[in-house]
């Protein structure tokens, strides 16, 4: 019965996921249908939680609109999130960022992770993504 279970996941895992950290600022392509088309959006915000682990990783995304707070959980491996994007890598003590549900304003930034630290995350994010799109070039030639 596991066995049936894992190939299944193989199968539904994708290629490449992107490395996140609590903290990060993101942005989330997510698929969305309107009547009887399709399109994709953006959901730009912080993670503040990382759920699971393997193809059940979710993320916890917050950001305030209109000057309400806003939190959605994308699920990484489904098949409506096309991308996710990191556009800042925080430096956050926490795994869980739930404290940040009671500030406003100025209080809700994040420390930016900066220097050698970022800059290694970004190339292995490139070589990550590159070696992803050349193996699925390479699986559809054959």
């Amino acid at each position: 019965m596991s066995s049936l279970i894992q190939t299944l996941e193989a199968e539904m895992t994708k290629d490449f996921v992107t490395a996140l950290t609590a903290g990060d600022t993101v942005e989330v392509h997510y698929l969305i249908r309107e009547g009887e088309k399709e399109r994709v959006q953006l959901f730009i915000g912080s993670i503040i939680a990382i759920q699971g682990t393997g193809i059940r990783t979710a993320i916890v995304v917050r950001r305030i609109v209109q000057g309400e707070g806003v939190e959605r959980i994308f699920p990484l491996h489904s098949p409506r999130v096309k991308d996710v994007v990191v556009t800042r890598r925080g430096k956050a003590r926490r795994a869980k960022l739930y404290f940040l549900r009671d500030r406003v304003g100025k209080k809700t930034r994040i420390t930016e992770l900066l220097g050698d630290k970022a800059r290694a995350a970004k190339v292995t994010d490139a070589a990550g993504r590159k070696a992803a799109v050349e193996a699925k070039a390479a699986t559809e030639e054959a």
